[in-house]
C-alpha cells in the first residue's frame, strides 16, 4: 500500500520536472512559471479527478439499487466481509462484458461494470470479478492506476492540442511541430501506463479477490466469458479508453494498434491457470 502511494508521488514528480523543462527550454524564466501553474493544475486534475475521467471514458452513470439488486447485494457482502467502506457503484451501457474499479482509496472508490458484463456472467461468476475490482481498491491499486490513467489522458489531449494549434499556417494545417507532438506524446503516454502499473498486480487481485469470494473457479469462469465477449465486441481504439484501458480486468481492444500500446494485461489462459491451482484443480 505504502508502496503505491510512493510510486504514485515519484510519478506525478516527474512529470512535473518534465513539464518544467520544457517550460524552461521554450521559455525562459517566464517559461519555468506558466510550467509550475501547468503542472500543478495537471498534478492536482490527475489526483482528484481521476476517478471521473476514467467513468467519463466509459459514459458510466450512478446507479441505484432499485436498478442493480444483485449487484449492490454482492458489493454490500463482500465490502461487509473484508470489513471496508462499500464503493460507489457505476454501470456503463457498453454491452462488452467488463468491469474496473477507480478512486483514491477505499472511501473515494468506485466500482464500474459494464452493462454487458451483467448480461453475460452469471452471479457467482459476477461476485468473482466484484471480488477482483475489491482487491484492487484494498490493496490500494487504484490510487497509481488512477492517477497514471488520468496523466495519459491529458498528455494525449496534449498532444491534439498540439496538432490542431502547432503554429502552421491556416492554409497548410497544424505545422511540423503539431505533428511532432501528436507522434511524440503518444507513445509518452503510453509509456507511462506501462512504467507505472505491472501486471502481477492483476495476479495478485485475482488471488486476493478469490480469496474473498472463497471461490476461485468462479472467477476463472468468468475471465473466459469476458476474453470472449472482449474479442467479439472490441471497443474502438481511441485515446480516451485506451487511457483507461488497463484499469479494466481484461483488455478491451483487439488488434495491433493503440489498445496493444497502453495494454498491461497478462495472458487469461495464465490467470485462469494460477486461479485453478488455487482451487486445487490439475490438469
Amino acid at each position: 500500500m505504502h508502496h503505491n502511494g510512493l510510486r504514485t508521488a515519484i510519478l506525478l514528480g516527474a512529470l512535473s520536472a518534465v513539464i518544467i523543462a520544457a517550460g524552461a527550454w521554450l521559455g525562459g524564466g517566464s517559461g519555468v512559471q506558466i510550467a509550475v501553474l501547468i503542472a500543478l493544475v495537471t498534478n492536482g486534475i490527475a489526483y482528484f479527478f481521476s476517478d471521473r475521467i476514467a467513468l467519463s471514458a466509459m459514459r458510466a452513470r450512478p446507479v441505484g439499487e432499485v436498478e442493480q439488486p444483485t449487484l449492490y447485494r454482492i458489493v454490500r457482502e463482500l465490502s461487509t466481509e473484508a470489513r471496508q467502506p462499500m464503493p460507489r457503484l457505476y454501470v456503463s451501457p457498453t454491452m462488452q462484458p467488463n468491469a474496473f474499479a477507480t478512486g483514491r482509496n477505499p472511501r473515494n472508490a468506485v466500482i464500474c461494470v459494464t452493462y454487458g458484463i451483467t448480461q453475460l456472467l452469471d452471479e457467482r461468476e459476477l461476485r468473482g470479478v466484484i471480488g477482483h475490482e475489491l482487491s484492487h481498491v484494498y490493496n490500494r491499486d487504484i490510487l497509481i492506476s488512477s492517477v497514471a490513467g488520468a496523466l495519459a489522458t491529458i498528455i494525449t489531449y496534449l498532444g491534439y492540442v498540439g496538432l490542431f494549434f502547432g503554429g502552421g499556417d491556416d492554409d497548410e494545417g497544424p505545422g511540423f511541430i503539431g505533428a511532432l507532438l501528436m507522434i511524440v506524446l503518444g507513445p509518452v503516454a503510453a509509456g507511462v501506463i506501462q512504467m507505472a502499473i505491472s501486471r502481477s498486480r492483476e495476479y495478485q487481485a485475482d488471488e486476493s479477490g478469490a480469496r474473498l469470494t472463497g471461490d476461485p473457479l468462479a472467477l476463472a469462469s468468468a475471465l473466459r466469458k469476458i476474453e470472449m465477449g472482449t474479442r467479439q465486441l472490441p471497443l474502438p481504439e481511441n485515446g480516451r479508453l485506451a487511457s483507461a484501458s488497463h484499469l479494466m480486468i481484461a483488455n478491451p481492444f483487439r488488434g495491433a494498434g493503440i489498445g496493444r500500446m497502453f495494454s498491461t494485461h497478462p495472458p487469461t489462459a495464465e490467470r485462469v491457470a494460477r486461479l485453478e491451482r488455487m482451487a486445487g484443480y490439475r490438469r
